[in-house]
């Protein structure tokens, strides 16, 4: 007997713009159109973003603090630089939240395809 299965890989988790934290938005939209989306986030002390996910996306770090990021590799406190850019190709999920006692800025720029 043969029993055939599709493995089709679905997204349960919102994107960087449709989560925030305690149900407030952290993220907005500054620009898209058929090729990019450009995002602002902005994350206060003590603020952070739930569990989410990232497309292929490019960040730039306006202004930055220090960050408590929870992943698959577990959890980790870091020192996010203002200038510090970044580049991922996907990030199947993660939750971060703003540890410093400064507000973080972040650019998310991520093609369409």
């Amino acid at each position: 007997m043969f029993v055939f299965t599709a493995c089709k890989s679905t997204q349960t988790l919102p994107d960087p713009l449709a989560t925030g934290w305690k149900g407030k938005k952290v993220c907005k939209t500054l620009s898209e159109n058929e090729k990019l989306r450009t995002l602002k986030c902005t994350f206060p002390p003590g603020v952070g973003h739930e569990k989410h996910f990232h497309a292929e996306h490019f960040g730039y770090t306006l202004k930055g603090s220090k960050f408590r990021i929870t992943d698959a590799s577990g959890t980790r406190e870091v020192k996010v630089p203002t200038g510090y850019d970044f580049y991922n190709k996907k990030i199947e999920w993660h939750e971060v939240q703003n540890i410093g006692d400064s507000t973080a800025v972040f650019l998310i720029i991520e093609p369409k395809k």
